[in-house]
């Protein structure tokens, strides 16, 4: 049995005066590929009196593109979502006899549909260093990426940065910080440059306190909470599409939902679009995660309040 947790997500925008907004397109249903089982999602949007079109894009996202034909003085988006939380081993897959062993080239049948994911931004001098500086002699193609990945993100300080857009690749290596996009960016790139698939990856993060405290490596988050989180994904024969945190230097697991997988970043956008004048704007961003449902498990068999009544129990008969 798993735990069930529930996402609110809510973008506010807020304007002085009304506003003639452009067709907004919004990337928050998660996508089909998707591990963790979304039980359920639910977008909302107002103000009413709008259009909606609900579409794939050309790599197989969803997306809902919205028209407003009146003025507005906001923009609201509310998205519910319900996910089964339920462990699973992200090194679970089977890798292609061919692909065991990096380097590697891609069968011809699928090369040229893998050659927008294999294209990269122009080789600069400290991407050229980082390339250069990956062995290039034979090694399982799982541990190269497994070691690239944990790699970029020692070497990488992660920051909480605001400010839109996603840095250069090298940008992010010469500061030697950045976001989750920036860090997930450039290691797109790397992986390209060194032959490999790659695509940008834009989704939610729901990270649960764990029942118990790691003896050894991380400990994991001291509360429950979730966000908006970028990653990183590289195609493997056999295996498909691999997930790649470098903000963690982890594999994907059940923590992360994609919403839209893209060749570049600019096509991962959560919501783009823009509007006709220069008004005042609030903007007001939420996002909760709440536990809807907790079965027993191994590591934490029973409740607290069932713990209490076992204890209450145990002194009874303790003093019977």
């Amino acid at each position: 049995m798993s735990i069930k947790a529930s996402i609110y997500h809510l973008t506010h925008y807020k304007y002085d005066r009304p506003v003639v907004l452009g067709p907004q397109v919004i990337r928050l249903r998660p996508a089909a590929h998707s591990r963790t089982r979304v039980i359920s999602h639910s977008l909302k949007v107002s103000p009413g009196g709008h259009f909606v079109n609900h579409q794939q894009d050309p790599y197989g996202n969803y997306l809902a593109r919205f028209v407003f034909p009146e003025p507005v003085r906001e923009l609201k988006i509310e998205v519910d979502l319900l996910a089964d939380m339920t462990v699973y081993n992200p090194f679970d897959f089977f890798v292609e006899e061919i692909a065991e062993q990096w380097p590697f080239e891609y069968p011809e049948d699928i090369a040229d549909d893998l050659a927008i994911y294999r294209k990269a931004e122009p080789m600069t001098p400290l991407l050229k260093k980082l390339v250069a500086s990956v062995p290039r002699r034979k090694i399982r193609t799982t541990d190269m990426l497994v070691g690239l990945n944990q790699r970029l993100s020692q070497e990488v300080k992660y920051l909480i940065r605001l400010e839109p857009g996603v840095q250069a690749p090298e940008e992010t290596l010469d500061k030697a910080s950045g976001s989750c996009r920036d860090t997930s960016w450039l290691l797109v790139n790397a992986l390209r440059h060194l032959g490999f698939a790659a695509r940008f990856v834009s989704g939610y993060l729901i990270q649960l306190k764990p029942d118990l405290i790691a003896l050894d490596g991380p400990p994991g988050t001291s509360v429950d909470f979730t966000d908006l989180h970028a990653w990183c994904e590289v195609y493997l024969p056999g295996a498909g599409w691999i997930g790649l945190d470098p903000t963690s230097g982890l594999l994907t697991g059940e923590s992360h939902i994609p919403l839209a997988a893209t060749p570049h970043y600019r096509n991962a956008a959560p919501i783009s679009g823009g509007l006709i004048g220069s008004p005042k704007v609030e903007f007001i961003f939420d996002m909760k995660v709440t536990r809807v449902a907790e079965h027993p498990r191994i590591t934490k068999p029973f409740s607290d309040e069932s713990w209490a009544a076992l204890d209450a129990l145990g002194e009874k008969v303790d003093a019977a």
